[in-house]
């Protein structure tokens, strides 16, 4: 069984230093890999980026994140990704990694995405300038998704996860007002998913959401904004090739 920490939206600041560090110790006897979803700071400034980095730094398992929208507010989200990077954290940006824990190998492809909303209610690319490079923006997070989860395929993963800041289905939105649906998660995101295959895509983002969802083609959604799943993080369960039993289904969700 592959044990996948997930967390996002901790929404780290100088006052909040060494507060999940405790929690992020016992990882080793809970969970192969810690995913971050996003919003791992206020605002976005390297010194928060530098609180974030301290409760990560060293522990046992590998930690592999996404930024969020907070982590861009301040304009420097390469001083981010360079420090959470100095800290053993792999952030990706439309790319994808692999992490062995034992003898799983777990891969994970991952883009902050972004808005612009779901099937029958969505932003299309027409109009003024500004609008059609809004959907362009959302349609180039999920493109990047789909070709890292692709070259995750040639990989001999036993698991895929797709790992997103921004919503890929509506279902794990529910308790959101729906007016801002569209600026909290994007179908072309679910699209992607679907077309490239995951075992598990795991976003934040929506504090006021709701935990589980599924795309269209089957995909388990979990949304772990840190609101919505009430802890430090929530370890989901996953039947790789050689840990399925017997009639289990390969990358099985457990939790």
């Amino acid at each position: 069984m592959i044990r996948i920490a997930a967390v996002g939206d901790i929404h780290m600041g100088p006052e909040s230093k060494g507060l999940l560090r405790p929690a992020f110790e016992t990882l080793p006897d809970s969970a192969d890999v810690l995913l971050l979803a996003g919003d791992l700071t206020r605002h976005g400034t390297p010194e928060e980026a530098r609180v974030v980095a301290r409760e990560i730094e060293g522990l046992a398992v590998p930690v592999v994140a996404v930024l969020g929208n907070h982590d861009h507010h301040a304009d420097c989200p390469d001083e981010v990704t360079a420090v959470l990077q100095d800290a053993g954290v792999r952030v990706l940006e439309g790319q994808a990694t692999v992490v062995g824990s034992g003898d799983a190998r777990i891969g994970v492809a991952g883009t902050k995405g972004f808005g612009g909303g779901f099937v029958g209610r969505c932003a299309g690319e027409f109009g003024e300038p500004v609008m059609k490079e809004f959907v362009r923006y959302s349609r180039r997070c999920a493109d990047t998704l789909r070709t890292a989860l692709e070259e995750l395929e040639g990989q001999d993963c036993d698991v895929r996860i797709a790992l997103t800041h921004f919503s890929p289905v509506p279902d794990t939105l529910a308790g959101e007002p729906p007016e801002i649906y569209p600026f909290l998660g994007s179908y072309l995101l679910a699209e992607a998913i679907d077309a490239a295959g995951a075992d598990l895509a795991v976003h934040g983002h929506a504090h006021l959401g709701t935990e589980h969802g599924m795309t269209s083609g089957g995909v388990k959604v979990r949304n772990v904004a840190q609101p919505v799943i009430g802890r430090a993080f929530h370890v989901y369960h996953l039947a790789g090739p050689e840990r399925a039993t017997a009639g289990a289904p390969v990358g099985r969700v457990g939790a």
